[in-house]
């Protein structure tokens, strides 16, 4: 049976044998009761990257996000986000669900709004009968924008413009570690300018399982808190927890090599009239495309039938995603592919 390439996500990444070996030796003890020893070191990690005073691992990225803005926030709350924010898209309607707040949402461009774009967004503290503006959100990179990077130039604008209205800022950093790769900002500095952060360690790190929250301790407290109400107190962790670790450890230079395989397949595909490509949002490892003379699901359905799966991006493009199950060999393979059925 040929391999099946698949760029549909860098979450299919699977753990790799030294990753496994950390997992199986790795230290336990009961998280609910913080006894374990994996899971403490990984916070404790997490946070020293992360320049902040504390983390907690939580099981997945929706569970990082949506613990956070809860925390930051009450009942009839507004968080303001750009308008394909993951938390708008991809979260199940969790912002209202679980926290009951809103989402007012700003017209970015390649993912990015502007200070200048939130200011008018910000409901009056006087105004009683409408919602209480709380937090000011930012995904970097930006999933549905194409893997963009928010200009740290930007982020502080932003993060003044929140400090000047006592707001709060989040952080949807789920791929931060793409954007400190390629940018060269530490971690640390991205997160300097929000009081809480998410940020995933299943995604192109690698580990199988888990997200990483950070902030001061008093926020970490009451995540803690939410987490363990939300069904997300898990026992002897450690055994996960030691994969995120290791992943933090090994693999975030090793970032690059994926973005050096999106540039070279985004060039590939920028030389078909078929298909078009905004070749200066192929900035990590995330790719959109759209297809001139076929439909999505057409390309999709041939790519499949031919060992390649991409996926659906917003609406008219197609998603490919580079990570570290997929070599240079790979990306070989699927540009013979995509010639075949775009070609």
């Amino acid at each position: 049976m040929n391999k099946i390439i698949d760029l549909r996500s860098d979450t299919v990444t699977k753990p790799s044998k030294a990753m496994r070996k950390a997992m199986y030796e790795a230290e336990v003890g009961d998280d609910v009761y913080k006894e374990d020893p994996t899971a403490n070191e990984l916070e404790r990690y997490a946070a020293e990257l992360l320049g902040k005073e504390a983390a907690l691992f939580v099981p997945s990225g929706v569970m990082g996000n949506q613990i956070c803005l809860n925390v930051l926030t009450q009942p009839g709350d507004e968080v303001i986000c750009e308008k394909d924010a993951h938390i708008f898209h991809y979260e199940s309607g969790s912002p209202a669900a679980l926290s009951g707040i809103q989402l007012n949402l700003v017209e970015g461009k390649r993912g990015i709004f502007t200070p200048e774009q939130v200011e008018p967004l910000i409901r009056p503290t006087s105004a009683y009968y409408m919602a209480r503006t709380k937090v000011i959100e930012i995904e970097n990179t930006h999933n549905r924008a194409g893997g963009t990077i928010n200009p740290i130039e930007n982020i502080e604008a932003i993060s003044k413009l929140a400090k000047r209205y006592n707001l709060f800022c989040h952080l949807d950093g789920a791929r931060i570690w793409n954007a400190s790769v390629e940018t060269g900002i530490t971690p640390a500095k991205y997160a300097s300018y929000f009081d809480s952060v998410s940020c995933c360690l299943s995604k192109g790190l690698g580990a199988p399982i888990g997200s990483i929250i950070a902030g001061n301790k008093d926020f970490i407290n009451e995540a803690y808190r939410v987490r363990k109400a939300w069904g997300g107190g898990m026992r002897q962790v450690g055994i996960i927890a030691a994969a995120g670790l290791y992943a933090l450890k090994n693999n975030i230079s090793r970032l690059t090599e994926d973005h050096e395989k999106a540039k070279l397949l985004a060039k590939f595909l920028n030389s078909f009239d078929s298909v078009s490509i905004d070749l200066d949002s192929v900035q990590t490892n995330i790719l959109m495309f759209s297809p001139k003379k076929k439909s999505v699901e057409q390309i999709l359905t041939e790519c499949r039938e031919n060992g390649l799966l991409l996926s659906q991006g917003a609406v008219g493009f197609i998603r490919a995603v580079t990570h570290m199950d997929v070599s240079f060999e790979d990306i070989e393979i699927a540009k013979k592919i995509l010639e075949k059925v775009i070609g």
